[in-house]
């Protein structure tokens, strides 16, 4: 390595790129200014971090899962969404080359110029809806979006959103694996900061939170202290400033509290056209939101003053049990507020506020047919080249000394037996409990899903079926995980009716070979309807392990999360 003695190193990485000057650095990378000498064009590189407090198995899964992210976001293709060019490895350390942006982030102009016109808001606000729409069209959730993720072209109108968690520990939370927040909680939706299980929501919500800072010059949010922070997202009454007044339907129907009423992507997309068309306030329609003359910002309003408005013009009000959810929800993380601001770790509270694994084993699930036994059998599981990284991922190990001890399983017959917890027994994210398979392996599952055996394979079921977790163990066989996925492959219209769209993908995990099946079917009835799968074999310690997880193809975000959650914590022994 050759250095300039300043803040810029120039090596050679994966024997084609050069980096040669470093453009920024967060919590969990280093971007760097680039030349790919193999086609001579400049690129950017971002570098993963090395934390030298992690075990080297821990190393080795957060670089997997770090891995699995960039090259899921490399399959994205949209003008506004960053172009990532290549995932490569150099001394056991991953990198992402993407495309160099000749330009700083709207941090750097929120900063160099302060607020910016609504007009300019409305068009950053349009291309920034289109690419994560496009994103969630391909199960992809950004969860960090926020300005200084939002790179400008500086000769030009070029508006793209860049960092997809690549560089950060994969979860559903901002947390990392010692219990330490990363990311930006001021923009960070409510269900998320409680721990709850999120979807693309939470993206549109932090994309309301960057439009308002935009407007104003000031995250709306902002509070002297982390639960400060907390507070304001949870709890405190958002009075949105008058900058914002231009485009309130868009800012306030996106920092609705309650994500299943929250504005949607489409609508706030229409409504910023509007105002671009127009010149004037846009109107909402019967699927978004239209403010009151409470919530025109002309003065603040008293704490008493506040008034609940709903998001969407005409919706009925939500069930009773969902209101109740909802509150428990943001009842949750109040007290993570408080106890933030009171110097207690938000990791403790949130990652394990459940106690750990020790959970109730839910409603029974009755076992699957025979049949559907051999569909889900021999697994399915989106590659790890392909598949978005989890929604969920837990820590390897957890600092918290909040978990509660793990509660043994009421009946051997509906779930595994608990056993105490050891330094190989894996944490479960929030959720989630772990569960001790008599068969010898441990892994987070679902709370509420009940344990099916079923001659070789154990299942681990959602009421009715709805999702189908399977598990089997078995001596190598010919050909190694690629050669049993590909037989697999071949029978699949054999075992799955309407099988289609079917694709292996030979891969490792944590080092050892692996290879991964996804495909669709139609289900084994009517009733049941198509369902998508997701599988990967490996091989470790002379043994072959499959683990797969099915479900309808209106649910392949949930299942994805419990197939890499299953997969990442996945101990033997």
């Amino acid at each position: 390595m050759v250095t300039d003695g300043g803040h810029n190193d120039v090596r050679v990485i994966a024997g084609r790129y050069r980096l040669e000057a470093r453009l920024g650095r967060g919590g969990m990378g280093v971007v760097w200014r680039a030349t790919d000498e193999l086609l001579g064009r400049r690129v950017a590189v971002k570098e993963l971090i090395q934390d030298d407090t992690l075990s080297a198995e821990e190393a080795r899964g957060r670089r997997d899962r770090t891995l699995r992210e960039a090259r899921a976001v490399a399959q994205l293709r949209h003008p506004h969404i960053i172009v990532v060019h290549d995932v490569v490895e150099d001394g056991e350390r991953p990198y992402i080359v993407m495309d160099l942006i000749d330009g700083g982030s709207l941090a750097d102009r929120i900063a160099e110029q302060g607020p910016i016109g609504a007009d300019e808001v409305a068009r950053i606000g349009i291309a920034l809806l289109g690419a994560v729409r496009a994103a969630h069209s391909a199960g992809v959730l950004h969860r960090d979006i926020k300005p200084a993720n939002v790179l400008l072209e500086r000769d030009g109108d070029g508006v793209v959103l860049t960092d997809f968690g690549i560089a950060q520990v994969a979860g559903a939370t901002t947390l990392t694996e010692t219990g330490s927040f990363v990311g930006s909680p001021e923009y960070t939706a409510p269900e998320r900061m409680s721990g709850a299980h999120t979807g693309p929501e939470s993206d549109l919500w932090s994309l309301g939170a960057l439009l308002c800072t935009a407007l104003s010059g000031e995250s709306p949010f902002r509070r002297d202290s982390l639960g400060g922070i907390l507070h304001a997202v949870v709890f405190a009454d958002i009075r949105t400033p008058t900058e914002a007044e231009p485009l309130l339907p868009v800012v306030r129907g996106l920092l609705e509290r309650d994500p299943e009423r929250r504005l949607g992507a489409a609508e706030a997309e229409r409504l910023l056209w509007a105002f671009r068309d127009t010149g004037r306030t846009p109107q909402a329609v019967a699927s978004g939101y239209t403010p009151t003359q409470e919530d025109l910002p002309t003065r603040p309003r008293r704490p008493e003053e506040a008034r609940s408005v709903p998001s969407r013009l005409g919706q009925e009000p939500p069930p009773a049990a969902r209101e109740r959810s909802t509150r428990g929800v943001l009842i949750a993380a109040l007290l993570v507020a408080a106890m933030a601001g009171a110097g207690v770790s938000a990791a403790a509270l949130l990652v394990n506020r459940d106690g750990g694994g020790g959970g109730s084993p839910g409603p029974s699930a009755s076992r699957e047919s025979v049949s559907a036994s051999a569909g889900a059998g021999t697994g399915a599981g989106p590659s790890a080249s392909t598949v978005p990284g989890s929604s969920v991922s837990p820590s390897p190990s957890s600092s918290s000394s909040l978990s509660a001890s793990p509660s043994p399983s009421p009946s051997s017959s509906s779930s595994a037996t608990a056993s105490p917890a050891s330094v190989d027994r894996p944490s479960a994210p929030s959720g989630y409990r772990v569960a001790d398979d008599p068969a010898g392996f441990s892994l987070a599952v679902p709370e509420g899903f009940t344990r099916v055996p079923q001659g070789e394979r154990v299942f681990y079921m959602s009421a009715g079926q709805t999702f189908r977790l399977g598990i089997k163990t078995a001596a190598p066989e010919s050909g190694g995980p690629l050669g049993v996925m590909r037989r697999a492959a071949e029978e699949g219209p054999d075992t799955n009716p309407g099988y289609h769209d079917g694709r292996v993908t030979e891969t490792t995990h944590a080092g050892d070979p692996a290879a991964l099946w996804e495909f669709t079917w139609d289900g084994f009835s009517a009733a049941e309807g198509p369902r998508h799968t997701y599988d990967l074999c490996w091989e470790q310690g002379g043994r072959m392990y499959d683990v797969w997880v099915s479900a309808p193809v209106g649910k392949v975000r949930e299942a994805r999360e419990y197939f890499d959650v299953a997969v990442d914590t996945f101990v033997t022994g």
